[in-house]
């Protein structure tokens, strides 16, 4: 897996249609939520592309998984991480924890020692209390989906 961080404005073409691909596929199709995936938001955040290493022999690689990083100027006071998603050829072969994980260490790099928000579909708590987030909402429906505010405290 290579991942790599890109402002709006840096990324390409491509790179923009597949990141909204891999949205649309998975938060509007797959989960059956109908939304407006395009919010305004992503000019100012951050973009972490996960491509696949294994395709690279006979064509463009796949982009395997995104996350999308809120700075804390657009998301309030704290930073978000959101908009992680893994295509299901990828699934349960670590690409999420290891986004997350990268998305947490990119925190860290840029605003240093602030709490980390995200907004967690409710059967994916567990997975983001490994990484020390702590449900901070009753659950709620985010378009057909059920979830919870989570936040990890800062430090």
């Amino acid at each position: 897996m290579e991942m790599i961080w890109r402002s709006f404005d840096l990324l390409s073409r491509d790179q923009l249609y597949e990141l909204l691909r891999i949205r649309s596929d998975i938060f509007v199709v797959e989960q059956q939520s109908p939304y407006c995936d395009v919010d305004g938001l992503d000019r100012e955040a951050l973009h972490l592309l996960a491509y696949d290493r294994g395709s690279e022999f006979g064509g463009a690689r796949p982009l395997a998984g995104y996350l999308r990083l809120l700075p804390p100027i657009m998301a309030g006071p704290a930073p978000v991480l959101g908009r992680i998603a893994v295509r299901p050829a990828f699934r349960e072969q670590g690409y999420g924890r290891a986004m997350v994980q990268e998305g947490l260490s990119e925190v860290e790099r840029r605003f240093r020692r602030q709490a980390i928000k995200l907004s967690a579909q409710t059967h994916l708590c567990t997975f983001y209390e490994a990484f020390g987030f702590q449900s901070n909402s009753p659950p709620y429906d985010d378009h057909g989906v059920p979830h919870v505010d989570m936040i990890r405290p800062a430090g």
